[in-house]
């Protein structure tokens, strides 16, 4: 969910503005947004977004909020386009200014801030790190980066180029933190075309899958050099991969891509000669591996047959990978994962990457972003102990001046979390996610009642299945001996009377299962 703000003589530019996927915790919910209240507040003094790449937790918001700010989107070709299709599905690409910022020209002015997009590797393509210049210093914002040699897609800034940029001084580097724990350098993309080739060349006469992140372009076209080298046809299941394939190849990537076979044609072909290219490695339950592993796809795999896992597990979809892999076990198909080969390496700098980023930059001040709690403090101290002289730990909400004076934290500010729950965006901690975790958790009760207080007891969710009539009975039971209890003006109450038999309900419920499940009651007629 990366939203920065950099804000200088009044006014703020924006960095980035992603979202992410929800999980157990927000129940019947998609994406997860960053509550952006605070610049909601000053939109009139809120400049511009400037967009450094185009994975989801840096775009992905952009169709929900863009209109509403108000203000113009910069980007790169390939990162503007896949924005303006999004644009386009949410019916307001003629509402938003996208400004698309070419290769001969990588440099602009928003009010104060001056912006160069400097092209840095990573597993996308067209990742970009920001220098902001103000009139109080240079900002390096890396946004997602790596260091690679063989990057296979685009040309990423050499050594010497971002010394020169050190050279002209950094006031601050905004820096990546998430694999600052990696003792080793996070790898190439060469490497992993040499991995996977080898791997794809040892399974000779079996179907082989890969499975990757859709917007890795680089990846992409290593699997289609590997299905040139091996004689293999090249298939794709996933509409975001012919999504990206088509994007990239619009903005001048994948020039020699090779032609691609639909499904039958893949099917219909000795099992040796085809190499299928799958979404679905994060266990994603409708996308094409999972839908393959449950034998509910035109692509069929068989005992054998070959999935490749290029891509890493991201915390929190263990259990769903997990899953697909027991499925496929189960019949017999042979996995790899980047345990056992180099198929895959990360796009984010391990700690070699970030030593090297820092003796080149030498910023006076280090702010690490992009990562836990556990991540950022860390890179704090891997930053002091080699050589920069100030580094500032801060969290969501938390006003950073940088300068003039002294860096530090400054101000903290409300933040939290909104979510896309349907069509309409809620808080995350409101009343209707509350409630719905309250109910996953407890289930509900209903209580009915009629005009001479007669109750009725339905329930949901509660553990009684077998015992469910003797409860309703007794609960029904408790309700009409504490409505009973009411005397005058109480039992004319019907507010009183309603929140008796709420009550006695939920204490019924207790009593049976242990739980303490939502009660609603309800006065029939009315």
């Amino acid at each position: 969910m990366n939203v920065n703000l950099y804000g200088c003589q009044g006014k703020w530019l924006m960095v980035d503005l992603g979202m992410t996927f929800s999980g157990n915790e927000y129940p019947g919910v998609d994406l997860v947004f960053a509550d952006p209240d605070f610049i909601e507040d000053r939109l009139d003094d809120l400049l511009g977004i400037v967009l450094t790449h185009a994975h989801e937790d840096h775009i992905g918001a952009i169709p929900y909020f863009a209109a509403d700010f108000g203000v113009p989107l910069y980007a790169t070709p390939f990162t503007a386009e896949l924005i303006r299709r999004k644009l386009q599905e949410a019916g307001i690409v003629n509402d938003v200014e996208l400004n698309i910022i070419e290769e001969d020209d990588l440099s602009l002015q928003i009010g104060p801030f001056g912006i160069t997009y400097v092209p840095l590797a990573h597993s996308i393509a067209e990742g970009n790190a920001l220098i902001i210049e103000t009139p109080h210093g240079r900002i390096f914002h890396t946004g997602d980066w790596k260091l690679d040699e063989e990057p296979l897609v685009g040309i990423p800034a050499t050594e010497e180029e971002l010394i020169a940029i050190g050279d002209e001084g950094v006031l601050a580097l905004i820096c990546d933190s998430t694999n600052v724990f990696n003792p080793t350098a996070s790898g190439s993309e060469g490497a992993v075309y040499r991995g996977l080739l080898e791997e794809v060349k040892q399974h000779t006469g079996k179907r082989v899958l890969v499975t990757t992140f859709a917007s890795n372009v680089a990846r992409l076209q290593t699997l289609g050099y590997i299905a040139q080298e091996t004689n293999r046809k090249l298939c794709v299941a996933g509409r975001s991969l012919d999504r990206i394939i088509e994007v990239a190849k619009q903005s001048g990537y994948l020039k020699d891509f090779p032609e691609t076979v639909d499904f039958d044609t893949a099917m219909s072909l000795p099992r040796g000669e085809v190499l299928i290219m799958a979404t679905g490695g994060q266990g994603e339950p409708r996308a094409a591996l999972s839908r393959i592993a449950d034998e509910n796809h035109q692509v069929e795999l068989s005992k054998g047959d070959v999935v490749l896992f290029s891509s890493r597990q991201i915390p929190g979809n263990e259990l769903a990978i997990g899953r697909i892999q027991n499925r496929l076990a189960e019949r017999g198909i042979t996995m790899v994962t980047d345990r056992q080969s180099e198929i895959h390496v990360s796009g984010h700098p391990g700690r070699p990457e970030l030593e090297a980023l820092y003796s080149w930059l030498r910023p006076d001040i280090l702010v690490p972003v992009h990562g836990e709690i556990r991540h950022m403090r860390e890179q704090v101290k891997v930053g002091l102990e080699h050589g920069i002289p100030s580094a500032v730990f801060q969290k969501n909400g938390d006003i950073v001046r940088l300068a003039p004076g002294k860096p530090g934290k400054i101000a903290t500010v409300s933040t939290g979390r909104l979510v896309l729950d349907g069509d309409v965006i809620i808080p995350a901690d409101g009343e209707a996610i509350t409630m719905r975790r309250r109910m996953s958790r407890d289930g509900m009760l209903i209580v009915v009642l009629d005009a001479d207080f007669t109750p009725k007891v339905e329930g949901f969710g509660i553990p009684l299945d077998e015992d469910n009539d003797e409860f309703i009975a007794e609960a029904e039971a408790d309700i009409e001996k504490a409505i009973a209890k009411l005397k005058g003006a109480a039992r004319k109450d019907l507010d009183g009377v309603m929140e008796t038999a709420r009550l006695a309900a939920r204490r019924a419920a207790q009593r049976w299962s242990g739980k303490k499940p939502q009660t609603r009651v309800i006065m029939a007629g009315g």
